[in-house]
């Protein structure tokens, strides 16, 4: 056990390095860079202060952009080295933990995720452990009663929601329960006198407002689950042991729960890691968009629209890792919930 997972965090380095380094190369090749937005947003601001008699950028009219100044902004964003240079020093940079600063914001990355994290821990959290709460015991309800109008039409209900995305999902909800209904709020994870209201006050303020886009995400999410504890306990259910200990007269109930519930929930509880991690950072931008979210969706997306380089490929350096090390936790979860498996 201990070979394999040295071999696999060794795997983990070349595997992170392709990402990074295929990441780099495309973001020399994206047109509009910082450099050329820092440019159209001086021009602007230039020629807005133009009619007031202002403006200290050194915009020249048809001739253009003053080359000095442009070589001082390609040395404030560090573009006056080589794309190698720069590539190998981002690498130092990660490998001190140092994520490095926004172009645009002249904030560290990771204090720009840290601000993040409490919104997309809400939607992830929330969305996690309702989906599976729901997911799991619909799974088992469905295998036993497999067949039955029960199985048809909750396979029906649970494809109908797996089909509609999230985001018209969240656009449904927000016209309906928030908009003509007003029954809930239409942006934001709380409300603006939040710091004076009570703890009590303050919990059901929180609850009010993460509803719809709970709801928005957990509705499409399940499905997966709910079919995959489905079609895992229909397994077990037929195999022979299970016959066996009903021959032997034992309770029904018995059976499904000490013998079939532990083999059925393997492939799920080895997954658990993997959904813990996606529920945070995927699948949440347009919900975050749409309900006016600041998370890590719309820190990524924003960034990717400015090019903000620092932002992506730290975020991008994060997640990879994470992901990777969540792939080796779910690979040994499986170990851990049947001994029996062995990686030799």
């Amino acid at each position: 056990m201990a070979s394999y997972i040295l071999k696999r965090l060794l795997l983990m380095l070349p595997t992170l390095l392709g990402v990074l380094l295929v990441t780099f190369i495309v973001t020399q090749f994206v047109p509009g860079g910082p450099v050329e937005q820092y440019l159209a947003e001086a021009r602007a601001n230039n020629a807005g202060g133009a009619g007031e008699g202002g403006g200290s950028f050194s915009y020249r009219g048809g001739q253009g952009v003053d080359p000095k100044r442009i070589e001082q902004i390609k040395k404030l964003y560090g573009f006056d080295k080589p794309a190698h240079e720069r590539f190998f020093q981002m690498l130092g940079q990660y490998a001190r933990f140092d994520l490095g600063k926004s172009f645009f914001q002249n904030r560290d990355v990771g204090e720009l995720i840290r601000d993040k994290l409490p919104v997309s821990i809400s939607l992830g959290l929330w969305t996690f452990f309702i989906s599976y709460l729901i997911a799991v015991p619909l799974g088992v309800a469905k295998a036993v009663r497999a067949g039955s109008r029960f199985d048809l039409v909750t396979t029906l209900i649970v494809l109908i929601g797996y089909a509609i995305p999230g985001f018209v999902l969240g656009v449904a909800l927000l016209v309906i329960f928030g908009g003509q209904l007003g029954w809930f709020p239409l942006r934001g994870l709380t409300s603006g006198n939040w710091e004076e209201l009570s703890w009590g006050a303050r919990i059901v303020d929180y609850l009010w407002h993460i509803t719809l886009p709970v709801t928005a995400m957990v509705v499409g999410s399940f499905a997966v689950t709910t079919m995959l504890t489905k079609n895992s306990f229909l397994e077990e259910i037929r195999k022979q042991y299970v016959l066996t200990a009903r021959a032997k007269g034992l309770d029904e109930s018995r059976v499904l729960w000490k013998h079939v519930f532990r083999n059925a929930l393997m492939p799920i509880i080895a997954g658990f890691p993997a959904a813990f991690l996606g529920a945070f950072f995927t699948g949440s931008l347009l919900i975050e968009t749409l309900f006016s979210l600041d998370g890590l969706g719309l820190l990524s997306y924003e960034s990717v629209i400015r090019r903000d380089y620092p932002v992506v490929l730290g975020t991008l350096y994060l997640f990879t890792v994470l992901g990777l090390l969540t792939k080796l936790l779910s690979d040994l979860m499986y170990v851990w919930v049947d001994p029996r498996v062995k990686f030799d």
